[in-house]
Parts: C-alpha cells; sequence; structure tokens
C-alpha cells in the first residue's frame, strides 16, 4: 500500500485551491444535481461548463486507473468486444508492468463484478494467504514485543500471492468468452519485453525505492543502471516477467503456481529468511465471497467483505452519517468534517477488535453493519473532538442476524468491475524472485504481530488478526458499488492503507450529499480518523480558518500528506464518466 508520507503533486494542489476557494452553494452538474438531491430538496441547477473540473465521458465503456498505459490496454479490450471482466484482467496484468510499486504478480487483492445480465454482484477474493509454516510469534523479538523488519523487510513478511490465480479465475469464471487468456495478457508481455520509458510516477518512485531496490542483486538486475535506479528518460525493460508472462497466457496460472516459476518464487523467499514451499504456491485458492451490502440515502453500497474491513466499516460510517444533515452543513465546512472524523473513529475501533479471516473467526457483519447500533455510536458524537481514550469498540452482536492500487471497469452492456491489489509497501519487500521478474509482497504485516500492536500503518490488531497457517490478513480494500433504483451508479475504490476506507466513503459523500460531480468529488480535499494515533490527518488544500475551528472543537489536527487514488467511473444521463485522481502522476481515466 503507498506510503502515507507523500505530498500533493502541483496538479492536485492546483485543483484543490480552485474547489475551495470559489464560491457557490452547488458544485454538481445539472444531471448529477437532479440525481443526488437529497428527497424534497430541489436540486439547484449548474450549467456543466460551469463545474470547476469535469470528469472524461464516452458512450461505450470506460477504465480509468493508476497507470496511464494500463487503462488504455483495457479500453483496446473492450474496442475488441471484450467485457468489463476481460478488460480488468488486461489492466491487471498490465499494471504489474508499469505500476511496479504496486500493480503486481506476487501480491494480492480483491475483485468485486457486476453482472448486467443477471444483476448479481460477486466479490473474488485473491488475498494473499501465510505460508504453512507461519506462526502466531514469527514477528516478536526475544523480549516479546513486534519486530518491524521482520514483518516488512524480510522474507517472513512475503505471504503466498494471489494476484495470477484471482485474474485467471475472473477470466475463465466471469470472461466475455470472445477473448483468450493469452489476448488479455498479450499486451503486457509486450510492454514489459519492449521496454517502458521511465516517465511520469515511474521516474518518482523508483529514486525513493533505490535503497530498497538496491540491496537484492536480482532487483538491481531490472531496476538498476549501474550503482543507481534507472533515470528519467531511460527505458526499464522486464524480459524475465515478460517470460513469466508468455508462460501464464500459454499454460494459465499453474504456470505460476506449480514448476519452475514456483521453484524460483519459493526459493527466493526462503534465501530471503522466509518459511514459504513450494506446496504453499500450489495450495493457494481464490474465494468467491458475498458482498456485503447497505444503504444510504436511498443508495445500495456494495463492497467487499471479510477479510476485508473495508466494506462492513464504509457501511457502518455511513450509516452513522445518515442521521446528520451533511448537506445542510457545507462541503468542507469544520462542522461537516467534524462530524465525518467522529463518525470514523469507533468504526477503526471496531475494525481492532472485531475483524478479522472469516474462515478463522466469527465477524459479526450483520451487526456491524446494522442501522440500530449506528444509531447507538451516533448519539455518542457532540460537538467537541472525543480523544481515542474515549472510544473503544462497541457491542454489536445483538444486531447480528482489509503500496496498492485501485482501477474500476464499466462496459456497454452495464457489466462492472472495481478491482484492488496490493504488494503493501511500495515495491513490497523490493526483492524480485530471481529468474522470473516477480516482485514479493510484504503482506504479512497486515497481520496483528500481537493484539493491540501497531502495523506500519498504525492500524491496531486484534486476536482476530493474528498470525495463522493458511489464514488470509485483514486489509482495508474497499472496491465497492453504488446503486440507484437497481442501477449501476458508481464504481469506486482507492490505494492507500488504512485511509482506503475514508477515502472511498468521502467520494461517495461528496457525491450524494454535496452533488458533485465525480471529478469533483474525486479531487476534493479529504481528512482521514482511525481511532489510534489520535489525530485528524487531512490533506492540504483546506482553509487555514477551517483548520483553525477544528482545533477549537478537539481536534487533533495534522495536515500533510495526499490521501489515496479514487480512479472511478459513473453512469451519468446515459453515458459513462471516468475520473482518475490528480493525487497522482500519470493517471488516467478513458473510453470510447
Amino acid at each position: 500500500m503507498q506510503s502515507p508520507t507523500r505530498r500533493p503533486r502541483p496538479l492536485l494542489a492546483l485543483a484543490l485551491a480552485l474547489l475551495t476557494a470559489l464560491p457557490g452553494p452547488a458544485l454538481a452538474q445539472n444531471d448529477l444535481a437532479s440525481q443526488f438531491a437529497p428527497p424534497g430538496v430541489a436540486a439547484e441547477p449548474v450549467r456543466p461548463d460551469e463545474a470547476r473540473l469535469l470528469p472524461v465521458l464516452a458512450a461505450h465503456g470506460m477504465v480509468s486507473s493508476q497507470e496511464a498505459q494500463a487503462t488504455r490496454v483495457g479500453v483496446e479490450i473492450l474496442k475488441r468486444g471484450g467485457n468489463a471482466v476481460d478488460a480488468a484482467v488486461a489492466v491487471g496484468f498490465a499494471l504489474a508492468v508499469t505500476l511496479p510499486r504496486a500493480g503486481n504478480l506476487g501480491g494480492g487483492g480483491f475483485m468485486l463484478v457486476h453482472l448486467a445480465r443477471t444483476g448479481e454482484s460477486l466479490a473474488i477474493d485473491y488475498r494473499e494467504t501465510a505460508p504453512a509454516g507461519a506462526t502466531e510469534t514469527m514477528f516478536l523479538d526475544a523480549a516479546g514485543n513486534p519486530d518491524r523488519a521482520a514483518s516488512t523487510r524480510s522474507g517472513k513478511a512475503v505471504g503466498v500471492p494471489g494476484t495470477v490465480r484471482g485474474l485467471v479465475e475472473a477470466h475463465r469464471r466471469y470472461g466475455s468468452g470472445k477473448l483468450s487468456l493469452a489476448d488479455l495478457i498479450a499486451p503486457a508481455e509486450r510492454l514489459a519485453r519492449e521496454g517502458i520509458p521511465v516517465e511520469s510516477g515511474l521516474a518518482d518512485s523508483l529514486p525513493r525505492a533505490g535503497g530498497l531496490l538496491g540491496q537484492w542483486p536480482s532487483s538491481r538486475k531490472v531496476f538498476f543502471a549501474g550503482d543507481a535506479p534507472l533515470p528519467r528518460g531511460a527505458t526499464l525493460v522486464q524480459s524475465d516477467l515478460a517470460d513469466t508472462l508468455r508462460a501464464i497466457a500459454e499454460r494459465g496460472d499453474a504456470a505460476f503456481y506449480e514448476g519452475e516459476i514456483a521453484k524460483r518464487i519459493a526459493a527466493a523467499v526462503r534465501e530471503a529468511g522466509g518459511v514459504m514451499t513450494e506446496a504453499d504456491l500450489s495450495g493457494y485458492r481464490t474465494v468467491i465471497r458475498e458482498p456485503v451490502r447497505g444503504t444510504y440515502r436511498g443508495h445500495e453500497i456494495v463492497s467487499m467483505p471479510p477479510p476485508s474491513s473495508g466494506g462492513v466499516h464504509l457501511i457502518e460510517i455511513l450509516n452513522i452519517l445518515e442521521g446528520f444533515d451533511l448537506a445542510g452543513m457545507g462541503a468542507g465546512s469544520a462542522r461537516a468534517l467534524h462530524t465525518m472524523a467522529e463518525a470514523m473513529k469507533p468504526a477503526y475501533a471496531d475494525r481492532a477488535a472485531w475483524l478479522g479471516d472469516p474462515a478463522r473467526v466469527k465477524v459479526p457483519v450483520a451487526g456491524l453493519t446494522a442501522k440500530p447500533y449506528a444509531e447507538s455510536l451516533r448519539a455518542a458524537i457532540g460537538e467537541r473532538a472525543r480523544p481515542a481514550d474515549a472510544v473503544s469498540a462497541g457491542n454489536p452482536l445483538p444486531f447480528e442476524h482489509t503500496e496498492t492500487t485501485h482501477f474500476s471497469v464499466v462496459d456497454s452492456e452495464g457489466n462492472a468491475v472495481s478491482n484492488t491489489y496490493t504488494l503493501n509497501f511500495s515495491y513490497g519487500i523490493g526483492l524480485v524472485a530471481e529468474g522470473t521478474g516477480v516482485l514479493l509482497n510484504n503482506e504479512m504485516d497486515d497481520f496483528a504481530a500481537k493484539p493491540g500492536a501497531q502495523n506500519a500503518y498504525g492500524l491496531v490488531g486484534g486476536a482476530a488478526n493474528a498470525v495463522a497457517p493458511g489464514a488470509r490478513p485483514l486489509s482495508s480494500m474497499s472496491p465497492t458499488f453504488v446503486f440507484k433504483d437497481g442501477k449501476l451508479l458508481l464504481v469506486t475504490g482507492s490505494p492507500g492503507g488504512s485511509r482506503i476506507i475514508t477515502t472511498v466513503l468521502q467520494v461517495i459523500v461528496n457525491l450524494i450529499d454535496f452533488r458533485m460531480n465525480l471529478a469533483e468529488a474525486v479531487a476534493f480535499p479529504r481528512i482521514h480518523h482511525q481511532w489510534r494515533p489520535d489525530a485528524l490527518l487531512t490533506e492540504e488544500g483546506l482553509s487555514p480558518d477551517t483548520l483553525a475551528l477544528l482545533r477549537d472543537r478537539g481536534q487533533n489536527v495534522r495536515v500533510g500528506s495526499s490521501s489515496g487514488s479514487a480512479n472511478s467511473v459513473m453512469r451519468v444521463d446515459g453515458l459513462l464518466a471516468g475520473a482518475a485522481d490528480p493525487r497522482q502522476r500519470g493517471t488516467l481515466a478513458d473510453g470510447y
């Protein structure tokens, strides 16, 4: 998952300045204003050309991703007759080449799929798993304290990757049948073999990752020129990765999980101090899950279930906010931001207490997403900020009946994919498995080293998320659909570690409550509070007066890094609107 210390790009700063400096009660275009106006409230008419930021529009298909070449690969697949799943699979493989810090074959993630013909939505869990040799105490030092280096920078940190099996299974089950797996992988193989220019986000990330990549000879072969990372303007050729992609294209996921590639991956992990075996790889399986569902002001929210915490706590926070008049408070107002922050705190406390791998622990999903439970949490929110010690996990059981990148795809028939996948940190542990071109994840850090310990993103873990053989670590990834009157309206999601949930939350709130168009909703300044550490993180772009009012309410405000990359697609007045997040260099929404 991407580093939480990155500063906003100049383009983002300009977009935020435009959004926050200009007056006006309505931020929406005509079609969006009418679509999202609260019941009984007439939407104010705004001409489309008066909006300060505008999404890309297309009639037939749309792809929005964190890297432009991968977006174009997806659009080309749609033009060739592929459906949204075909395009998503092609984008997923392409990002492994063009966005190596996050796109991956050596990580894992979650895919939400909507099938227009049947109206069904389903979730594909291809999250990494702990090797069979993993133990509950493997990330503790001799004194019994968490060993951060072991869980983030050694072979112990590597979970069994799920991306290849997840993408291949998505194509097999839900692809159009018009394009083969080889058709979908061919663009990625070509980009890897012919090389891609080191520019845009790749040129930004390689120097920052130089120390991480440079410690592994196999990684230096790929990403270095002499003693330094490839400079801007160079060409990144990934011949071993191209060979791995060709093997998958020819023999399917078995080429990755069995035989020579699996042998090389397992050997690389063990040589780095880990415990992964070839049997761990051959035994990896994806899981098809039922999404979590909720409602917000007349809209249906469909999102990822455990072992992702994203969907559960997205719905939990929306349920709390539904009892407040956010539209009346105003977008970006201190009162609205304070209310959202206070609604976030109990959800993250519940995350620490209740969430884990559903194969190992009972997760009270129905209770956490119940409206009556939200009422009890809402009652505790006042005009003053509550310190972390005053907020604790609730008891949802009486109501009872998880460096990342995200992309969204919608095709001409209304099929849709919301996909988030990750290596955890940028470039994972930085290790390329010799002879494969595959960068390896450090996803095991998403387990709780011990109850109450924080991971690298400051998230507190509980016994429900303890390390165990074969377990899937808790995630914050939140690929999400929004429906209105039974029709698909929005496809969204984001990277950002612990901030993923609140990023997706604010895109939805900006659209529904504040009636912004999609581009504005994605670009608007975001906040984040995760209970512990006890701080309200805000992006640059909020006015000094607003920050002062938040501090007056007792919020421990910290202004700094940008939050996420919410590449989204939305249906607008018979067309598809796409918005790529300006917080990252090189993003692109495109369609036809």
